[in-house]
């Protein structure tokens, strides 16, 4: 059984900008098909426009408040809302709060650095 808790991990920064701790992996557990990561943008900051051509992500808002941008939509977000990120479609997050945006990200396959693809937007 992989227990892993948040407070041992180590954080590190995604090639998005964000700040992630990687609580279960192929890298640290039996899991092989997804990951799941605890991510933090601090107020102000937004992570940089970016597409994954093969994984599938899911962001649960922890706490915090911001704008989700996919592709050419952009909605408010706040604590208790999931966030459905199909593969190969442009996005980013935005914190529009005075307090960091925390938020769980699902990835499926599991979150890779060769699996982002940066854009101009």
């Amino acid at each position: 059984m992989d227990v892993v808790n948040l407070e041992h991990t180590v954080s590190f920064t995604t090639k998005d900008g964000s700040s992630i701790r990687e609580l279960l992996s192929h890298r640290n557990s039996a899991i092989r098909h997804q990951s799941l990561a605890e991510a933090t943008v601090p107020p102000g900051v937004r992570t940089l426009a970016h597409y994954h051509p093969r994984s599938e992500e899911i962001y649960y808002i922890l706490r915090g408040q911001g704008t989700m941008h996919l592709q050419q939509e952009n909605r408010p977000i706040g604590s208790g809302d999931a966030i459905a990120i199909p593969p190969g479609l442009t996005h980013w997050i935005e914190n529009t709060s005075s307090e960091d945006l925390v938020f769980l990200c699902c990835c499926a396959p599991a979150y890779e650095h060769d699996d982002t693809v940066m854009v101009e937007v």
